[in-house]
């Protein structure tokens, strides 16, 4: 059965009625055809009404559902053939939570990197809740320099709730990695996309986030700061997370809104991981179509045009 989230309850009721009348259909002779039939096309028209009119917080809650894909899952499904891996910082260790590598669409090849978040409790665990120390950026920084040095587009897939914390990675310099690597990105000579594919909480997922282009599947967010965080912070209490959702202005509309990112990904009706092989297909023709756009612009001028982007925002006459 399907995980539903709480305000989803009314379409899991429907869905259980469905599951139910084939049931008596398979143990006795009456027919339910059309029973279904109309329960299916209730259900179409209660997800076409809940989908269009979600909260920011529901969103939230959306961008982080368990069957939601992760960035291995993107990466193995538009890539053509092997995912080739790459691991390590040359300096401290590989950081299991950071990802990336080579891999082809179409023939042609392309640097991806992301958080990767863990499918399961021990996957998680293994992966840091998707949380990269110091030497995850790092390894990602190696990465793009490796895909500018052999001239190939980068692709980063953001799905964070933040750079790890912990003690440890602040002494080993989480901040610095963090910073370096925006430098590093705001003059890199090869295309950049970067896509939100989840949550994109804090500097954890501006790290990564400095591209030519920079997209936000339709229910994902993006801010300096969870709502959990930000209510704990001004309410000392988690109770007012559904209010700080809405001011902080997270998801991708307002995003767009704002001028702080390019564009929005369409997801299917009820998100991501209602159709994976949908989301898959339509990230994978997002992500050649604006590099193909972006191949076609000077590098001197792509790079220009990146840095003014970025240096334009929050700017107020």
């Amino acid at each position: 059965m399907p995980n539903y989230l709480d305000f989803e309850q009314g379409i899991a009721e429907l869905e259980e009625q469905i599951e139910n009348q084939k049931s008596i259909g398979e143990k006795s002779d009456i027919d339910v055809s059309k029973t279904i039939k109309d329960l299916e096309k209730k259900i179409k028209s209660e997800k076409t009404k809940l989908y269009k009119n979600l909260t920011p917080w529901q969103k939230v809650q959306l961008s982080r559902h368990p069957d939601r894909p992760y960035t291995l899952d993107y990466i193995n499904a538009i890539t053509d053939g092997e995912f080739v891996e790459l691991h390590g910082d040359r300096n401290v260790a590989d950081d299991k939570a950071m990802v990336g590598g080579f891999g082809d669409i179409d023939g042609k090849t392309y640097m991806f990197i992301g958080q990767q978040k863990g499918v399961n409790t021990k996957m998680r665990q293994y992966r840091n809740f998707g949380m990269p120390n110091p030497e995850g950026y790092r390894k990602a920084l190696r990465l793009m320099k490796l895909a500018e040095k052999f001239n190939k587009p980068i692709v980063t897939l953001i799905d964070t709730p933040g750079a790890y914390p912990g003690l440890e990675a602040e002494e080993r310099g989480q901040g610095e990695a963090i910073a370096r690597t925006l430098y590093e990105m705001m003059v890199l000579k090869v295309p950049v996309i970067c896509i939100v594919i989840g949550e994109g909480a804090s500097g954890g997922a501006l790290g990564i986030g400095i591209g030519d282009k920079v997209l936000m599947l339709e229910n994902t967010w993006y801010s300096v700061i969870s709502p959990e965080s930000c209510s704990s912070i001004l309410w000392r209490s988690w109770d007012f997370k559904e209010t700080a959702a809405e001011a902080l202005k997270l998801t991708s509309e307002d995003m767009l809104k704002n001028k702080l990112i390019d564009g929005v990904i369409k997801e299917p009706l009820g998100g991501a991981h209602n159709d994976k092989e949908a989301t898959f297909k339509t990230v994978k023709s997002e992500i050649v179509k604006q590099i193909k756009a972006l191949e076609k612009l000077a590098q001197d001028k792509r790079i220009e045009k990146r840095i003014e982007k970025f240096t334009k925002m929050g700017v107020t006459k």
